[in-house]
């Protein structure tokens, strides 16, 4: 007959071996933490990251409910709840080692203080100090001194990181490195919790700081540009009854935003990067920047952002990962997702693609001309273009008669059968004109100059830069790189 062998885990092994779970950074580390805050009914969560002499501290205090001495001490031990069990509607845990895993993630030593009804109580694991399955617990004044100023109010938390080896790299790190991840962690939040920081899509609005300086929403679809296209939310209803909705973006061509929000938007990878999927479970962004394979990242679809929302019941067809970085397409929606994601897509390059500068337009200088003669259409680059003009003043009769001929040649090569067949097959497809900020202002930096040489003074550089192509189509970055030269 078999028989029942009881073989518990090794207590230190275990809860070493946690630190291994899920892919935490300070930021992911810190975002479950507000997690936590979150589904206890914050209205304020406090961060500080104290370096401390390349041995930083972390705190994060909030005024949720709090929890009695029992509530703490479930909420310590590891694997706290059946991730399939029914939760709260609102709940943005599901594994019960969200707290255990991010914080060891980064610390040794966790400490937890918490006040409800105005009782204080308090609880500890030290990696370095693990008796089997004993933490150590605190209660009153006891657990009030490990405090750094009083919770104010009837209830609230605090949790402690000390020991921060893996922040500290070894404690190698120095303060400004420090202060870099601070900054990232800080864009992250803003970015993961922009709906709770800003109070929209019906979520409760919270205050959220790191180091007294509070977090700004990071909304990744600008909606409230007046050039960002929002379509009408598509809901998708599944067997159960249950429901995701599914709302796409197109957001401004660069050509409409100042740098600082074309930087916030494209984050520190850039518009392509981000282009795709963005996962909100319980309004909570979790996973962003994807297509889920149903389309391939590129230029003519970057403008477009589709956010998802799914509820925490979904977590295991979604696959939700301890760390809640990553997801997976249920195969039950990719059908129904990639018939909007190509319609989403195909609307986005329309926004994003420019075909080419304009021709014979009154009142500016374009860098084509169309001439019809005898029933006969030609293309012919405008010998007055400011650009082309002053090229042809830098040298003598002979460098003229060469560069003549060089444009004729671009003009007798011009490849019409080839554009006429991708225009006519895939016109979505076709891209002509700068589609880059950066590579744009590149090109500014290497004409402008050129023009102000020509001109007899630099007002009128400028009126003749407000109607020559493609400077006028593109004049807030010309109007910047003017700004930093002193020139307006």
């Amino acid at each position: 007959m078999p028989t029942r062998v009881p073989n518990p885990p090794n207590a230190p092994a275990l809860m070493t071996s946690a630190r291994s779970l899920g892919n935490y950074d300070l930021a992911r580390a810190l975002a479950d933490l507000l997690d936590n805050s979150i589904t206890a009914d914050a209205k304020s969560i406090d961060i500080t990251c104290n370096f401390n002499f390349a041995n930083p501290e972390i705190r994060v205090r909030d005024d949720g409910t709090g929890m009695s001495e029992e509530e703490l001490r479930i909420a310590m031990r590891p694997a706290s709840v059946n991730p399939d069990e029914e939760r709260s509607i609102d709940d943005l845990g599901r594994f019960g080692w969200g707290m255990k895993s991010a914080s060891f993630s980064q610390c040794k030593l966790l400490t937890v203080v918490t006040k409800k009804h105005g009782i204080y109580s308090a609880a500890s694991w030290d990696l370095e100090d693990i008796d089997g399955w004993s933490m150590v617990s605190y209660s009153g004044f006891e657990a009030e001194n490990l405090l750094v100023g009083a919770i104010q109010g009837r209830s609230g938390t605090e949790v402690i990181w000390k020991k921060c080896d893996r922040l500290s790299e070894g404690n190698s790190l120095t303060h400004d490195q420090f202060n870099e991840i601070v900054a990232h962690t800080r864009e992250r939040l803003s970015l993961v919790f922009h709906r709770f920081i800003s109070g929209k899509s019906g979520t409760k609005k919270i205050s959220i700081s790191i180091n007294g300086t509070p977090l700004n929403a990071l909304d990744p679809f600008y909606s409230n540009h007046p050039a960002t296209q929002s379509f009408p939310e598509e809901p998708i209803s599944l067997a159960d009854g249950t429901q995701i909705k599914i709302t796409a973006y197109t957001l401004p061509h660069y050509t409409k935003l100042v740098k600082d929000e074309y930087e916030a938007l494209a984050g520190e990878e850039g518009y392509v990067k981000n282009q795709g999927f963005y996962v909100y479970r319980n309004n909570r962004l979790i996973i962003y920047g994807t297509w889920f394979r149903l389309a391939k990242h590129g230029e003519l679809s970057k403008l477009v952002r589709i956010s998802i929302d799914i509820p925490n019941s979904l977590d295991s067809m979604w696959k939700i990962t301890i760390d809640k970085s990553d997801a997976q397409l249920p195969s039950r929606l990719r059908t129904r997702l990639k018939t909007l994601v190509d319609s989403f897509r195909n609307n986005s390059s329309r926004v994003f693609r420019s075909k080419g500068g304009r021709i014979n337009d009154v009142g500016t200088s374009s860098v084509w001309e169309r001439f019809s003669k005898n029933q006969q259409i030609q293309y012919r680059l405008n010998r007055s273009h400011p650009l082309l003009k002053a090229l042809s003043n830098v040298g003598d009769t002979e460098w003229k008669k060469r560069l003549n001929y060089v444009l004729k040649l671009i003009e007798q090569e011009m490849p019409i059968d080839a554009v006429f067949i991708d225009a006519s097959a895939n016109p979505q497809k076709l891209n002509q004109s700068a589609t880059d900020p950066d590579k744009f202002m590149e090109f500014v930096r290497a004409t402008v100059p050129i023009l102000l040489a020509e001109s007899t003074s630099t007002c009128e550089a400028i009126e003749l830069l407000r109607v020559t192509d493609p400077y006028v189509g593109n004049w807030q970055i010309v109007e910047r790189y003017l700004c930093e030269r002193g020139l307006i």
